[in-house]
């Protein structure tokens, strides 16, 4: 009920913009649908004059032309404006989320309880807050302590909170989302008037939208179009008057009528839904969670052959995690998931709490009593490449492979042949081993997995179906990387990639002619980011990475590419199909009317007068009837989009060449005819 009554309001909004519209100075913005309102002006102007005697055709027929071209302009203006209605609409509905609150600043992390109550928009860059369950985040930042649940669906539209938190791929928030449980520590990364939510509301508004470079060149060809059947219409007025006087019967065309044999003749069709087809586009992708910083990156997508995926946090999780304990000879699972879970339970990363959690749920390990244990933690450190915990004479340590056997030796101990084995084939999975010693004897092995995320592999078949190739980057080893892009199914990847070897890549392949699309979250993608024609970025990644995008996906997923890929071929396919239709249809009006117009002075063109029109009149009225409704019936069409399928574009240009260009060619000639019918049985002609 809700939305219909919304769709109400848009449509209501709509035909009150299409009057609006009616200003000069916004109908000049649209040079092909400029010329029907001058025409319309010029026939209004006509009409009037003609109760001072001074006219060339009938009042009747002056009136019943402006009437009929003021309408075409408001049909024009009606598409144009339900488009951005549906913007205004989508921004409305984030307006709302974006509300003015009170954050609760800190001067440290560490320090929560003293804070200083201060307005959101007051809030600025680098500034530290402190958000607990029930709070709304105030402005667009990164976590940098705790983990929480949030509710994004203002943004999103997705009901089900997300785990936000500090480190990994998951610390972005957006202001406007609420806490649901737990607290967080914010950074804030954007001024007031800044922050994602607001680019987000321009966007949709369409404030920010400009016209793209195909755009502007199918503008200007329809201008040059225009141009040319002006210049044919205006030598049409003397030559029917010289010829008329030359074969000494029938009678020169009026001013009235070559003014609506422009309209009918100029690409009207195309130029009144031009602007409306860009807006839906732009609308759809951000109904798909994609805001786009400019329509260019959306026509890109529609061209794109190369896709690059990061792979950390966009095909995989982007956290490891522990997936099987993998014991040495003599050693029980069970005691090297004890071991395990001690030295991890001081460990705060994903993939620490990962081991807790998978001890507990294989052997019911539970937490321990550190006063009664007398323990002492031992930290990660990039030097030791170890962590671990002492107590009560019982010395744990987990770590990377070569680390564990220095320390081990160091310590007169054997390192197992066997442990070198296991590590050789975690790697060669492309998992990352960690091996657990207990009082200096080897355990066994903890394998850490790359979650590929769920759904991928099918959307790269879908992608590659579509002439995309997908290749996978990340600063793995040439193993590891192998491992993951099988079990991902990507076309290709690039191992211990460096922000530079990412841009080179993107290089040589745009050198080569390809257009190229890149997904990433981190840092060290925003130089590549910068350089590839699409460039989306994922909401959860960094700030580096969302300024240097050109798109950026509120579900941060990569399959949304493929969503994105889908809106740019269906804009572009939409675009050119209606382009096709429309100058089809000119063509046909032309050979439909011509003759028509003609026969009084040369009635040797009767036989040209295949649809058997009534009279010039008729056909001039019906033509020019048929204009503007068939403006009406695509509006649909440009707002939704043209059907898109999963197919070569060979196929698919020779199937809308097919379908709307045969079909701009067939309709003018039925409608038309079928008009002059109505026209002629009411009696009006």
């Amino acid at each position: 009920m809700k939305e219909e009554q919304s769709q109400k309001d848009i449509l209501k909004d709509a035909f009150k913009q299409s009057f609006v519209k009616l200003s000069p100075k916004i109908q000049l913005q649209n040079p092909v649908m400029f010329v029907v309102y001058l025409g319309a002006v010029l026939t209004t102007i006509l009409y009037f004059l003609s109760y001072f005697g001074i006219q060339d055709s009938a009042s009747w027929f002056i009136l019943a032309i402006a009437l009929i071209l003021w309408v075409t302009i408001l049909f024009a203006n009606f598409a144009e404006a339900i488009a951005e209605g549906r913007g205004r609409a989508q921004a409305d509905s984030l307006k709302s989320a974006r509300k003015e609150v009170f954050a609760k600043k800190i001067k440290s992390i560490k320090d929560t309880t003293h804070y200083e109550e201060v307005s959101s928009v007051n809030l600025k860059r680098g500034d530290l807050v402190y958000v607990v369950a029930g709070d709304q985040i105030p402005m667009d930042g990164d976590v940098v302590d705790g983990a929480a649940s949030v509710d994004e669906s203002a943004i999103t539209g997705e009901s089900a909170p997300v785990i936000r938190e500090s480190g990994g791929d998951r610390s972005a928030v957006t202001g406007g989302t609420t806490i649901v449980s737990d607290e967080l520590v914010i950074k804030v990364t954007a001024e007031s008037g800044e922050s994602f939510l607001d680019k987000m509301i321009a966007m949709v508004e369409g404030s920010s939208r400009k016209k793209t470079p195909n755009e502007i060149s199918l503008q200007i060809l329809l201008i040059t179009l225009t141009l040319i059947f002006l210049v044919v219409s205006a030598t049409l007025l003397p030559y029917s008057s010289f010829s008329s006087q030359l074969a000494g019967n029938g009678t020169a065309l009026s001013l009235t009528t070559i003014i609506a044999l422009l309209v009918c003749l100029a690409p009207t069709t195309i130029g009144a839904l031009l602007s409306s087809i860009g807006i839906a586009g732009m609308s759809r992708l951000n109904k798909a969670n994609v805001l786009a910083m400019s329509g260019r990156a959306i026509e890109a997508a529609g061209d794109v052959d190369i896709l690059m995926l990061d792979k950390t946090g966009t095909i995989t999780l982007g956290n490891r995690k522990a997936s099987e304990f993998l014991p040495v000879e003599g050693i029980s699972e069970r005691d090297l998931a004890d071991a395990a879970q001690l030295s991890s339970l001081a460990d705060e990363t994903a993939e620490g709490r990962s081991i807790v959690v998978l001890a507990k749920e294989k052997f019911d390990i539970r937490a321990r009593n550190f006063k009664e244990l007398e323990a002492n933690f031992i930290d990660f450190s990039a030097k030791t490449r170890m962590s671990g915990i002492d107590y009560q004479e019982v010395e744990i340590r987990k770590g990377a492979a070569d680390a564990i056997k220095k320390y081990v030796q160091e310590k007169g101990s054997t390192y197992p042949v066997e442990c070198d084995e296991i590590v050789e084939r975690i790697a060669n999975l492309g998992g990352t081993p960690l091996v657990v010693a207990k009082n200096n004897q080897v355990l066994g092995v903890i394998y850490l997995k790359d979650i590929v995320k769920s759904g991928v592999k099918e959307r790269f078949e879908d992608l590659r179906r579509m002439g995309i190739k997908t290749i996978m980057i990340t600063g793995d080893n040439p193993m590891t990387a192998a491992a993951i892009s099988a079990e991902a199914g990507v076309d290709d990847f690039l191992a211990e990639a460096t922000p530079e070897a990412k841009l080179e890549l993107i290089r040589s392949y745009q050198e080569a002619g390809h257009l190229v699309a890149m997904t990433g979250d981190g840092t060290n993608d925003a130089p590549a980011l910068a350089q590839a024609d699409v460039a989306v970025a994922m909401n959860t990644g960094t700030q580096a990475a969302k300024e240097a995008g050109n798109m950026i996906d509120l579900d941060s997923s990569p399959t949304k590419l493929i969503d994105v890929v889908r809106i740019g071929k269906q804009l572009l396919m939409t675009r050119g199909a209606l382009t096709t239709f429309s100058i089809a249809n000119d063509v046909a009006k032309y050979f439909a009317i011509i003759p028509v117009l003609f026969f009084g002075i040369y009635p040797q063109l009767d036989r040209l007068n295949l649809m058997h029109l009534t009279s010039p009149t008729s056909a001039i009225l019906a033509a020019i009837l048929y204009n503007a409704l068939i403006i009406v019936a695509l509006i649909p069409l440009s707002l939704k989009g043209v059907q898109y399928k999963e197919l070569p574009a060979s196929k698919i240009l020779r199937h809308n060449l097919f379908v709307y260009g045969l079909g701009g060619l067939i309709a003018p000639f039925v409608a038309i005819k079928l008009l002059d019918m109505l026209l002629t049985v009411m009696g009006l002609i």
